[in-house]
């Protein structure tokens, strides 16, 4: 008790506000720190997902090749020895 009567008037309160005014430095470092992180990460998966949205892209126009009317008719003709009936080799069924 008596080293805080020998204190000058006001001094225990500075000193408060000083821890306070420290430890918000403190806290705004660490927040600042988190961000970038956190705004590291978000760039990290935006990239990750323009990656996987290009891959997407070629993966569907190759499967659109693939599947071209064209390109199976040529299969279905040299590989298989298919062809085209003439008009008369086709004959419809009743229900």
């Amino acid at each position: 008790m008596k080293a805080a009567a020998s204190l000058p008037r006001g001094a225990l309160l500075m000193l408060v506000l000083f821890l306070v005014v420290l430890v918000s430095a403190i806290g705004v470092a660490y927040v600042a720190h988190w961000n970038r992180q956190l705004l590291n990460e978000l760039y990290s998966e935006l990239s990750t997902r323009d990656k996987a949205q290009a891959e997407w892209g070629r993966l569907i126009l190759e499967q659109s090749t693939w599947t071209a009317h064209s390109r199976i008719e040529t299969l279905a003709r040299e590989q298989l020895g298919m062809h085209v009936p003439q008009p008369a080799d086709v004959r419809l069924v009743a229900p």
